[in-house]
């Protein structure tokens, strides 16, 4: 009997596991800060300590710009002798191994990458830890579920949740992390992957006091309520946050280019870069390392207009550098930084709200559009703050910003990497219009037949001729009655011309005896096609349920014809008689 879902028992297996992948990614998560703070309190105060740290505040002497460059030396050697998988800022590399490793990932990247990133971040890189624990979550995630007997849907449902898990215990953000699985990673929105995510989240938001603070992150005072007309401004902040992530996606990708034309190995370009990020944070070292301060101040509204243009001049010149070669940091908290600084500039000049107000709305909308996912970005921004009357503002100028990169952009920051390797992604989710046509939708109804009380010498001499006006390779064979018994293939045909004539032997009694594969009028499109593949048959003879009476036929292109047919009723425009 058909069901609305697939899931089986299978999913409380998953979410039996998905409460170690919870666990797993909120240690990961742990670890990951806790060595970032160490590295960034041994490079640039030359001391012993995981605590707190805010690079806005030091001032830095020349000397500090050799810190990025030893940081990027570092980075650029383990991945040319450890992994290169490490490179980048974490998401792509899991949607690569979800799309071209079956959802396996091995043990030295869950140990390189969390090491790697710890090491560019904490010597200046102006990137997120949130990239980086996606990659580590996911990585343990699958290196846990490549422990048991599992299938690739499997095993990417437990990476996913990983990955969740740990952009959970960083942000303590559980439907945030949730909501970005399925727009990102999952490729699709079934129980069986979705519950065993939410699992995984919830778990880790629990660890998460314990392990890395209260909530929420970034605390924010809610502002009176907005009036109609502001909501024209969050389109015009919407729209401009859309062309911000454009272009920062553009740029980085064409200084990625720049770099592949150097006649440097790829492992020194992170070292490279390492001399722009340092010369940055000499300038302003509020663009070094995570800035997770400058997120706070700028959600206070406690930043000057020259120190917002100055973070955000700085923040995306220093990151689309260092992003671009290659070296191992997040996306994620750079965004925020970059949206929320613009944000707090347009504030002068919009007539309602404040500067932090403005920020948050910024912030979330140049999350959404960069990378495609509106629903995350808001969700993520109210969840960030606790900040709930913020809601409508902010999903109104995410979903601007989504419309804008779409329209601008033919692919996102997290996919384009992933098509210059060759890999194309549609993050469209629609109905299988496999899984809602049914088989007599498209089944052939006049159907050649041959009858089983014909001679062989009669089917070898027609065969020919019905298989030219047909294109038809097999063709069923019924009794007196209609009732299916088997399918003629022209293989079978010409066997038989080729064997001992036998003019008086009949068809009926050539058949064989097991039954040969049949459809039902009643039954998806889906089904059946699954049947065929699995069967490697370009035909199949449908039947009614009760009688076994032959009532069509469906071909490959039959099959083919209901994809065609989608495409094409989305196409067309057509106007709807008057009532």
């Amino acid at each position: 009997m058909l069901r609305d879902f697939s899931a089986d028992r299978r999913l409380l297996v998953l979410s039996l596991m998905a409460l170690a992948t919870g666990t797993f990614g909120a240690a990961a998560a742990w670890v990951l800060l806790k060595l970032i703070a160490l590295i960034t309190h041994l490079a640039y105060f030359h001391t012993v300590s995981s605590a707190p740290y805010h690079l806005g505040r030091v001032e830095l002497g020349p000397w500090s710009i050799l810190i990025p460059v030893a940081g990027g030396i570092i980075v650029g050697l383990m991945a040319r002798f450890g992994s290169d998988k490490i490179r980048g800022h974490g998401i792509p590399e899991a949607l690569d191994a979800i799309l071209t490793g079956r959802s396996r990932i091995e043990s030295k990247v869950a140990l390189l990458k969390p090491l790697s990133s710890a090491i560019a971040i904490g010597t200046g890189g102006p990137f997120g830890a949130e990239g980086p624990i996606i990659m580590t979550g996911g990585a343990l995630g699958s290196l846990f579920a490549q422990r048991f007997r599992l299938s690739d849907a499997e095993r990417k449902t437990l990476l996913a949740a990983g990955a969740a898990a740990g952009m959970t215990a960083i942000f303590g953000t559980p439907v945030a992390a949730i909501l970005l699985a399925v727009e990102v990673l999952l490729f699709e929105w079934k129980p069986r992957s979705f519950v065993p995510v939410a699992v995984s989240a919830v778990v880790a938001r629990a660890w998460r006091p314990w392990l890395v603070g209260a909530w929420p992150l970034f605390p924010h005072t809610p502002i009176p309520p907005m009036p109609w007309w502001g909501y024209g401004l969050c389109v015009v902040v919407g729209l401009i946050a859309g062309l911000q992530g454009a272009l920062l996606s553009a740029a980085i990708y064409r200084v990625e280019d720049l770099f592949e034309k150097l006649p440097l190995h790829w492992m020194w370009w992170p070292a490279l870069a390492g001399v722009v990020v340092g010369i940055g944070g000499w300038y302003d070292p509020a663009v070094l390392g995570v800035g997770y301060g400058n997120i706070r101040q700028l959600m206070a509204g406690a930043v000057s207009m020259h120190g917002a243009a100055s973070l955000l001049l700085g923040k995306a010149v220093v990151w689309i550098v260092a992003l671009s070669s290659g070296t191992s940091g997040g996306v994620l908290a750079p965004l925020l930084i970059m949206g929320g600084a613009l944000g707090a500039l347009e504030a002068h000049l919009l007539p309602y709200g404040n500067a932090g107000f403005w920020a948050l709305v910024a912030m979330a909308a140049v999350l959404g559009g960069t990378l495609r996912a509106p629903l995350t970005a808001t969700v993520f921004a109210v969840e960030l703050t606790g900040d709930l009357h913020a809601m409508p503002a902010v999903v109104c100028a995410c979903i601007v910003s989504y419309a804008t990169t779409v329209l601008l952009m033919r692919r996102s920051i997290l996919t384009e990497r992933l098509a210059r390797r060759g890999r194309h992604l549609s993050y469209e989710y629609s109905v299988d219009p496999f899984e809602v046509t049914q088989v007599r939708e498209i089944m052939t109804q006049a159907v050649p037949i041959l009858r089983a009380s014909l001679s062989i010498a009669d089917v070898v001499a027609m065969f020919g001729e019905l298989a030219g006006r047909h294109r038809l390779r097999s063709f069923p064979v019924t009794d007196d009655d209609g009732c299916l018994l088997d399918m003629v293939s022209s293989a079978d045909v010409l066997r038989w011309a080729r064997g001992t004539p036998a003019d008086r032997e009949m068809l009926g009694e050539r058949l064989a005896s097991q039954p040969c594969l049949v459809g039902y009028e009643d039954e998806p499109v889906g089904r059946l096609a699954d049947r065929m593949a699995d069967a490697d048959l370009g035909c199949a003879p449908v039947v009614e349920r009760d009688s076994g009476r032959l009532v069509g036929l469906v071909t490959r292109k039959d099959l083919l014809n209901v994809r065609s047919r989608a495409a094409r009723q989305d196409r067309e425009r057509t106007r709807s008689a008057a009532a």
